[in-house]
């Protein structure tokens, strides 16, 4: 079995228990008072049911702990998958949405996400969703815009069928002569 790796000599427990009493992240405490027990000569497997975790991971928050301190306890949101489009991406795509389509060329009078997606594919290679191209122009801050919405079944007429016809003049009701109530 490997020798556990030391922690720093920099903190004691008290350090960490006074650290873990002001946090506010429930999860940095936890970890904290696990590893304030260490500190108080504890073996790790009482660490890790303090924790309520594995003694590999009690291993994992010594080396984050060892390295950046009581801020290395703390959970960090994932970075995620890298973007699709490059500076270079992005700015060829804002100079042809500018320039505007080529009928002739590009088969199209006005450019949809689709049609975009399709010249990320056509032009630089690149396999983007619809739903990215449409995030990625929301962030260079371009707008959807589309007229208004109709059902592709919907027959000519339809709308005019469903309005209701508005009164003339507005007039006022008539008054009511004798009590509602009678005795």
């Amino acid at each position: 079995m490997a020798a556990a790796i030391p922690l720093r000599p920099d903190f004691s427990s008290a350090d960490l228990r006074l650290n873990a009493r002001r946090t506010r992240d429930a999860s940095q405490a936890r970890r904290l008072l696990a590893l304030a027990a260490l500190y108080e000569g504890a073996r790790r497997g009482v660490a890790a049911r303090i924790g309520g975790v594995t003694l590999q991971i009690v291993r994992d928050w010594v080396v984050k702990f060892n390295s950046h301190g009581p801020a290395g306890l703390i959970d960090r949101k994932a970075p995620g998958p890298a973007r699709k489009l490059s500076d270079e991406h992005r700015q060829a795509l804002a100079a042809i949405i500018e320039s505007g389509p080529i009928a002739a060329v590009h088969g199209v009078v006005r450019w949809r996400i689709v049609d975009l997606t399709q010249w990320a594919w056509d032009e630089l290679r690149i396999a983007i969703s619809p739903q990215t191209m449409s995030r990625e122009l929301r962030a260079m801050g371009y707008r959807k815009l589309s007229a208004r919405p109709r059902h592709h079944a919907q027959p000519e007429g339809a709308i005019e069928d469903f309005k209701k016809p508005c009164p003339r003049a507005w007039t006022r009701s008539r008054t009511r002569r004798g009590s509602v109530w009678s005795e």
